[in-house]
Order: structure tokens, then C-alpha cells, then sequence
């Protein structure tokens, strides 16, 4: 594993001219962040997140093109991610999950704003779990984060609590198990979720039969516009039967691993038709730092929303909406518009300002990476007509 020393004398990333990197330590929460970074200091902060398996490396297509709207585009390698260390490290059976709660990683985010001498955020932009972290900074935060976007992963309003639970009539409801319920159909499935909250799951990803490089390469085709059997529709329910219809990287075959589904998908696939917009010298950037520093940080990110204790620091938020301005923008070929079954429909009542829903053609999950100029394109836009 990384620690500051090792990572400040790595070789620096392939960054477009215009584009910075650096780190900065944050002794509240002993974070050192790595940051890309582009634009005019003091200009409005645009803080963009990343989601998994990625990096601050994904928005390296829009950071300069955004910056050219006027704006100061930061970037960061987020807890458990790349080159930003000072998190919990230990094994599976010892890490601290408390430190990768929702609350906790919405804290790392209103740190670094602080440090980086910014007392707003103009916008807060994430991508896939970098949307959950987004939403999270715009309902917790209001006052700090003033305007949201998201991608492939849409805001749902924390859930009610038990109510007027002395009443002897009440009903509680139980929460589903929808991992023994896939786990109950004819053929065998399990979420996606909750497989990389697994022990296993690490091993897996770290470790791919078909190597690491075919692995990521192979998992960003099938998550792409480039696979033709995304055809994402919206689920009725959230329950086994609806959810079985999401293809197997999203509910896997009961008994496979992560490399086992995108090598027995990427069958008679051409690869190549993803280094049109993720090439080789691209790729190979994400392949040394998984490499480098294992999947345990990121998947543990997963460990903590699936595990209900962990998950608790949510209640404190119950039936909150997002009250600042809030735009949707998404690859129109992207599972995860519709992971949430109902999630996507209820947005406009979910945020008090919503702006609506904009897909992106061509695109399915990678939208800054698939199609960068239209998802730069959509955001100016937002943040012209939210002022």
C-alpha cells in the first residue's frame, strides 16, 4: 500500500497541458489529497468526484474545457483512491468502515474546500458512487454546496423512520433481503453491491484471470454505449425479479466473480472500440494504480453502504430533499439510471430546484469520458441558467 512519501515520488500522471496536480495535507482528518487541478485561482470552485473503479483521472477530458467557462476545477482523488493516503489501510476483517460512511466522506469534501481557501462550491459534479457523495455534500451541506450535478447514479431522498411506532396498530415494515431473494430465482443471481462488499471480492478484482488490463478494458466496454446489450429501461420494483432484468455486471450470476461475468460477456466482443475514448496510454494509467494500491479502499466504500449499521448515519437525514438547483446528466445507454427502480422518476419531487433530466447520446456509463464536449456542454449550460 501507498503512503505520502511513496506516492509524492511517483512518476506524475499524463495530464493534458493546463491541468496540475498536487497534494495537500488536511490534519483534521489526516488526508493527504491528491488533486488535479485547472483554471484561475479565486474564480467559483467546480469540485468534481469520482466514482469506482475510477479516478480524479476521469475528468481529465472536461477540466480544462470547464475552466474555460470561468471557473476553478478541482479534482480529487477520493478516500480509499489512488495517490490520496492517510486512510485506513488494514485488511478486510480490520479496517475502520466508520471512516468510509456517508457522513464521513462528505466531511473529506467540506475539509478540502476549506483547505483549498473556498468557503462555496459553485457546483458540486459526481459520477457514478462520486453522484451518491455529490447528492450527499448538496442535502447536508446547502449553505456550502450550491448547485449539484449528477451522473448514472440518481438521488434518492434518505427513507422514513419508524413512525408513531407506541401505537399498538403500527406496522413495521422489515427491510428487504434482496440478496436471499436473487439468490431464490431459478437461475441463481446476487447484486452487484453486495458482492464487492465480499471478502472475495478484492481478490477478484485485483487479481483477474484475464489480467488486470483485460479486466478494466473489458469492464468499461460492457458498461459502455460500445456494448450493444445495453438497452436500459426503467424496473417496476425493487425486488428479484425486476432487478434480474439488469445485465450481469449489475446482478451477477450467483456463483461468479466480477472477472468471470465481464470475460464470459466480452465473448466475441471487438475491445477496441473503447480506445476511442479510452486509450491505451489511458488505460494503463488506471492499471498501474490498481495495481499499485489494491481495491480494498474503493470496494470498502461498498461495505459500508450495504451494511446496515454502518449505513445508520443516514437517519439523520430522513425524508430530506436536495434544496439547491440540481440537474441529472446521463449516458442515455447507462444501467444506472435505473438501478434504483423509481429513484430517476421521483427526482423532481426528491430536489425542491430540480432542472431536470439530460441524457447523452451515445454514451452509457462514462459520460465524461464517452462524450466529454456534450457533458461540458450540459453543465455550462446548468450553471448559466441556475445563477
Amino acid at each position: 500500500m501507498s503512503s505520502k512519501s511513496s506516492t509524492q515520488r511517483l512518476a506524475p500522471l499524463p495530464l493534458p497541458p493546463g491541468i496540475s496536480q498536487s497534494y495537500i495535507h488536511c490534519p483534521s482528518n489526516s488526508l493527504t489529497y491528491h488533486i488535479l487541478e485547472a483554471g484561475t485561482p479565486k474564480k467559483p470552485l467546480l469540485l468534481l468526484l469520482h466514482g469506482f473503479p475510477e479516478l480524479a483521472f476521469s475528468w481529465r477530458k472536461t477540466m480544462l474545457p470547464l475552466a474555460a467557462g470561468g471557473y476553478r476545477v478541482v479534482a480529487p482523488d477520493q478516500r480509499g483512491y489512488g495517490r490520496t493516503t492517510g486512510w485506513d489501510e488494514s485488511s478486510f476483517s480490520a479496517v475502520d468502515l466508520s471512516q468510509f460512511t456517508m457522513t464521513n466522506v462528505v466531511r473529506d469534501m467540506v475539509i478540502l474546500v476549506s483547505a483549498l481557501g473556498y468557503a462555496k462550491v459553485h457546483c458540486v459534479i459526481g459520477h457514478d458512487f462520486g453522484a451518491v457523495v455529490a447528492s450527499m455534500c448538496a442535502l447536508m451541506r446547502p449553505d456550502l454546496f450550491e448547485r449539484v450535478v449528477t451522473m448514472s447514479h440518481p438521488f434518492k431522498e434518505p427513507g422514513p423512520l419508524p413512525f408513531n411506532i407506541r401505537d399498538p396498530d403500527a406496522e413495521i415494515e422489515e427491510a428487504r433481503d434482496i440478496q436471499k431473494e436473487l439468490a431464490s430465482l431459478p437461475e441463481p443471481r446476487k447484486h452487484y453491491k453486495w458482492y464487492n462488499s465480499t471478502s472475495l471480492a478484492p481478490i477478484n478484482w485485483a487479481c483477474p484471470g484475464q489480467g488486470l488490463h483485460e479486466f478494466l478494458r473489458g469492464y468499461l466496454h460492457l458498461k459502455s454505449a460500445d456494448w450493444e446489450g445495453n438497452k436500459p429501461h426503467p424496473l417496476a420494483a425493487w425486488e428479484a425479479g425486476e432487478l434480474a432484468k439488469m445485465p450481469g455486471y449489475y446482478i451477477m450470476p450467483f456463483h461468479s466473480s466480477m472477472p468471470e461475468v465481464v470475460a464470459e460477456l466480452m465473448e466475441g466482443e471487438d475491445e477496441k472500440k473503447t480506445t476511442r475514448w479510452m486509450s491505451e496510454e489511458d488505460l494503463d494509467v488506471y492499471v498501474r494504480e490498481w495495481g499499485r494500491t489494491g481495491f480494498q479502499g474503493g470496494l470498502n466504500w461498498y461495505r459500508s453502504q450495504t451494511d446496515p449499521k454502518m449505513a445508520r448515519d443516514m437517519e439523520l437525514f430522513s425524508r430530506r430533499k436536495i434544496e439547491v438547483p440540481a440537474l441529472f446528466l446521463s449516458g442515455e445507454k447507462d444501467w444506472g439510471n435505473y438501478q434504483q427502480p423509481g429513484a430517476l422518476e421521483n427526482l423532481d419531487s426528491a430536489c425542491s430546484k430540480f432542472r431536470g433530466v439530460k441524457f447523452v447520446e451515445h454514451a452509457g456509463h462514462w459520460p465524461q469520458q464517452e462524450q466529454p464536449e456534450i457533458v461540458v456542454e450540459g453543465i455550462l449550460a446548468f450553471l448559466k441558467s441556475s445563477h
